[in-house]
């Protein structure tokens, strides 16, 4: 991770990052309130005066990795202690929030442990590390918001950018930690989501990504008073000069409202790509779930954003084997994954969480079973990214170059629908949108050559965005 802190740089940090774009923005806003600590980024752990791992708990054996990591750790804090020096080691993230107590007594060599809720405390904690005999730990929600306690001044994320402008979650699915690790549902003022947009495109960004654990739940304070929903905040976000590109994640289904589904229609900037989790085509499993929605219910959502955008792509999660879940029932996933069609998805076997409702329910799914199902809903995905990664050979359209690619004169950049597309092209063009004609479609990304007229857009042309579009001959 980054944080700049100039000549006055003596220490070095090096952040490890597990889990979501969230984790990611965390693992940025940790650097920037280090910064004036002193600590200047690491390019590895052996390099580091201070490392933090920041932890995500949705992924499974998430704790069996950690602890892997701070066993080594543990080896290169004894040699640089022997060699007179230092390291501090912390643990972040929501392994940190729901394992604070078991890290510290299984890795005691660990300094500090910090829940998501808790990083604005960073500097206290470290100088309190260094006093201290035995961790430091950081696991409350406290009541004030970490968000009013972070530095303006950020380093920069380049082209691209996240921003988080909402965290927890009230769902309570049965499978899911979030809530307990990050605590109930916070919407942060729209007043100070604007400001911080404003900051990151003045730093370079062109594409904004809003985050939060159910980001379209976001209804945050307005400057004149009263709340916006998230529709609300698109449109004002797409004033910003500068500013592109919009995309926002993770969503729900159950708060897909209408004035938020307006703005995929609305404004040109609002890429055509949609993280839509469902889970399950199953009521039943579904309702075992806790999703508070059917799969008709999905699809009804689904048809509103098509018709308000012809060329949406959508992006899915997906869980085989959750307690209870029958043949049927998987075959009604495969059902509305062939109905629906997805250009990506995330697709997980469930694996039980400490604490959770579904953890102790009744109807396991054996291994081998979960196994089984994974691999055929994996394919069935597959072929369909397969698909629509083809569709796109010999579409024209904006790409929002975002850095150098990696063979030389190469670059790289982001297509409408978030696929990597690699061409030959100056630097020069690099922050900037450009139109390209694809040529070649692969398993994760497009590759093609630039197109006439290199001026900027704001976003993706209607005309050429219709998923059922075929290639030219």
């Amino acid at each position: 991770m980054t944080g700049s802190t100039g000549e006055a740089a003596r220490k070095r940090l090096f952040i490890r990052t597990w889990g979501c774009q969230m984790n990611v923005y965390d693992s940025a806003r940790m650097a920037d309130v280090l910064a004036p600590l002193g600590y200047a980024p690491a390019e590895t752990a052996e390099a580091a005066d201070m490392v933090i791992l920041n932890t995500c708990h949705i992924r499974e054996k998430a704790a069996d990795k950690l602890f892997s990591e701070l066993g080594r750790l543990r080896v290169a804090k004894q040699a640089r202690e022997a060699a007179g020096g230092g390291l501090v080691l912390a643990v972040a993230g929501c392994v940190a929030q729901a394992e604070g107590a078991e890290i510290a007594a299984r890795a005691p060599w660990v300094d500090i442990i910090l829940g998501p809720q808790t990083y604005h405390r960073l500097p206290e904690m470290v100088a309190r590390a260094s006093r201290a005999a035995g961790a430091v730990i950081e696991t409350d929600f406290p009541v004030e918001q970490k968000f009013d306690h972070l530095p303006e001044q950020a380093a920069s994320q380049g082209v691209t950018a996240f921003l988080t402008v909402q965290e927890g979650c009230d769902k309570f699915c049965s499978f899911c930690v979030v809530p307990y690790t990050r605590g109930a549902e916070y919407s942060r003022p729209a007043a100070a989501v604007l400001a911080e947009a404003r900051r990151l495109v003045a730093a370079g960004a062109r594409e904004v990504t809003l985050l939060g654990q159910n980001v379209n739940a976001w209804h945050g304070a307005s400057p004149g008073g009263g709340s916006w929903g998230l529709g609300r905040l698109l449109r004002e976000m797409a004033e910003i000069p500068g500013l592109l590109r919009l995309r926002y994640t993770t969503s729900h289904p159950r708060d897909m409202d209408a004035d938020l589904i307006a703005a995929h229609r609305d404004l040109p900037s609002v890429m055509p790509y949609l993280h839509l989790p469902v889970q399950s085509g199953s009521d039943r499993v579904l309702a075992a779930m806790n999703r508070g929605h059917t799969a008709d219910d999905f699809r009804r959502v689904v048809d509103r954003l098509r018709e308000a955008q012809p060329g949406l792509a959508l992006s899915s999660d997906f869980i085989v084997g959750h307690p209870g879940e029958t043949e049927a029932d998987f075959a009604a996933t495969m059902a509305l994954i062939d109905q629906v069609g997805f250009a990506m998805a995330y697709s997980f076997k469930y694996s039980a969480r400490p604490g959770t409702p579904a953890a102790g329910a009744p109807g396991q799914v054996a291994e081998a079973v979960k196994d089984a199902r994974l691999q055929a809903l994996q394919a069935l995905l597959r072929d369909q990214q397969d698909a629509f990664n083809r569709s796109r050979v010999g579409l024209t359209f904006p790409v929002l170059f975002t850095g150098p690619g990696r063979h030389p004169g190469q670059i790289m950049g982001r297509s409408p629908w978030l696929q990597p597309v690699h061409l030959l092209g100056d630097r020069s063009l690099i922050g900037r949108v450009a139109p390209a004609r694809v040529l070649a479609a692969h398993a994760n990304s497009l590759s093609g050559t630039l197109a006439a007229g290199e001026d900027d857009h704001p976003g993706p042309p209607r005309a050429s965005l219709r998923a059922e579009e075929p290639a030219p001959a």
